[in-house]
Order: C-alpha cells, then structure tokens, then sequence
C-alpha cells in the first residue's frame, strides 16, 4: 500500500506497518488508522496518520533512555487492546523535537502501548507521578550512560 508522509512524501508501506488506533492519540481521537516505519535517525520511529498526512508522530521506545521506565497501567486496561502479558505488548513514547534539538522530550506520562500480533493500540495515561509529559531524552540518555560505566 502507498501513504502519503509528512516527512517522506508518497512511500510504499507493508500491511504489518499498519497500526489502528481505535480512541485515537490525545487531541487527535477522530484520526483512527496509522502507520508506523523507522526514522532515518535511530532509534526514532514515525507514526504517520494514513487519513491525514500533516498528522504525524515521531516515536521512541521510553527504555532507551529510562532502562526503568514501566507503563504502569492498569492490567484491566491493557486487556482493551488484547494484551495479557508483557511480551504482548511494545512501549513507545512521543516525542516533542523543538528547534533547538538537544531540548527534545519524551512523553513518558502518555505512553502509547501497541499489540504486537494485532497491532491495535491505545494512548494510556499512567497514573505514577515519576512519569511526566516532558522527559529531555539527551540528558537522561547521559545519565544512563553514567550509571553503566
């Protein structure tokens, strides 16, 4: 299938990139049906709206730079979208690159949890104060750093 990207122009994407979001992502409920492929930077990813193509998302699994980073989401809640166990399920968190790229942050608080064998997914809102909007990733990625040497 061919989409049309906000980053990429027109490119031919595989059916195992779609992924659906059936509430849609916080201040975009009625964009329903996306597709997920690598940025040319890793370890991001996109997450590109198939209905509108000015609606895109960059991703990044939270781990990366938070090895400490759990969800916390109600169990109950994950079961909407079919997962009953951790190797269910991928973790990502949307990122915010302002112009000055070295500020850019990950929203840990909102994280978007996808089935892996469905690929149906949710935005959670995870009720742990540790997790906030704004994660500055280049900073906590040294932090990391630090602790493993």
């Amino acid at each position: 299938m061919r989409v049309l990207t906000k980053a990429h122009g027109e490119i031919e994407v595989d059916d195992r990139q779609r992924i659906t979001l059936p509430e849609g992502i916080l201040g975009f409920e009625d964009l329903k049906e996306y597709v997920m492929f690598d940025a040319k930077q890793p370890p991001f990813y996109w997450l590109q709206s198939v209905d509108r193509v000015e609606v895109a998302f960059v991703l990044i699994e939270p781990v990366i730079f938070r090895p400490d980073y759990t969800p916390d989401v109600d169990p109950a809640d994950l079961s909407e979208i079919q997962i009953s166990s951790p190797e269910d399920m991928v973790v990502f968190a949307i990122v915010t690159i302002p112009e000055d790229s070295s500020k850019m942050t990950a929203n840990l608080q909102g994280p978007v949890i996808i089935n892996k064998k469905t690929r149906v997914g949710r935005q959670f809102i995870s009720p742990n104060p540790k997790w906030a909007v704004r994660h500055y990733i280049l900073e906590e990625m040294k932090l990391v750093g630090q602790s493993s040497c």
